[in-house]
């Protein structure tokens, strides 16, 4: 198959961080299949910026302030989308590609438009070993479509291929999360109209993280966990309330594995403070809800 003409754009949000980006930047240069690279920096304290400017091709958007994750990526891909792109790229500033990475995902997106996100797998920065949330989604595949392929239900935006058609079909991140929790509501809505979330077993990326727990962090993941129920499209407005309203009692139990019974207790507080918030912003969910179809 002859891809030359598909015009594949990648998109990094940035956000002090340095120590990543040359080696990310580096990679990209070396991808067998030649990409444009558009980075959104979100007000770095550090020399990201510096770094970023000593790659001429990449093209910088400079935020002011601090948009998170999925507002910038939502620049990002405008811009993209305005220069031509068939296909965005969104990966983390943290991750790194092989020659063939990208060129095998295309292969695999270009044979099912159906296949809304496509994603590579995911491995540690050791280059051996999978990623360990990565891991865990996998591990919950829906089924294997081939030898190469594999469909899951969810899995985090470090890497993320979107056709054109997909963006028009689905639309941008939801701009009411914050840091977490777009890319659950996205591959909500990617299932919501009729289209996979699938993983190319021949491409691979490297995310080179530790995962640490942090209750403020865990705390706020779970609240956008709730945002992300009370979104769903694919459940009407009540059913989606009330597994928000389910989560506010699941999510602390799953986190006694993890605190104190006292700290839990301040999560659920929190939580059901939270889901109280949502309920006086119905008519801004059903808004939300109505642009995603």
């Amino acid at each position: 198959m002859n891809f030359v003409e598909k015009k594949i754009v990648v998109i990094i949000v940035t956000y002090n961080g340095a120590k990543w980006l040359k080696k990310c930047f580096q990679s990209l240069e070396e991808s067998s299949y030649k990409v444009n690279t558009i980075v959104v920096d979100n007000n770095s304290t550090d020399n990201s910026t510096k770094i970023i400017q000593s790659f001429p091709k990449i093209q910088l958007i400079q935020s002011a302030e601090n948009l998170g994750f999925g507002k910038a990526n939502n620049l990002g891909i405008q811009k993209a989308l305005e220069l031509g792109a068939d296909y965005v790229f969104l990966l983390n500033q943290d991750t790194w590609v092989f020659p063939e990475t990208i060129s095998n995902l295309v292969v695999v997106a270009e044979t099912n438009e159906k296949y809304g996100i496509v994603s590579p797998l995911h491995y540690s920065g050791d280059e051996v070993h999978l990623d360990e949330s990565f891991e865990t989604y996998c591990k919950r595949k829906t089924k294997s479509i081939s030898d190469n392929i594999d469909e899951v239900p969810f899995v985090n935006a470090a890497a993320w291929l979107l056709s054109k058609k997909t963006i028009e079909r689905v639309g941008y991140f939801e701009p009411m999360f914050q840091h977490y929790g777009e890319d659950r509501n996205y591959t909500d809505r990617i299932l919501f109209h009729k289209c996979k979330t699938v993983v190319v077993k021949n491409s691979r990326i490297c995310h080179d993280r530790i995962i640490t727990r942090n209750f403020k962090k865990d705390c706020t993941q779970a609240k956008f966990r709730i945002l992300a129920e009370v979104l769903n499209p694919s459940n009407n407005i009540i059913i989606s309330y009330l597994k928000g309203f389910k989560s506010v009692f699941g999510l602390p139990k799953y986190f006694l594995k993890f605190y104190s019974f006292s700290k839990v207790l301040t999560m659920f507080l929190q939580l059901l403070g939270y889901y109280a918030l949502l309920k006086f912003h119905f008519i801004t969910i059903i808004k939300a809800r109505r642009s995603y179809k």
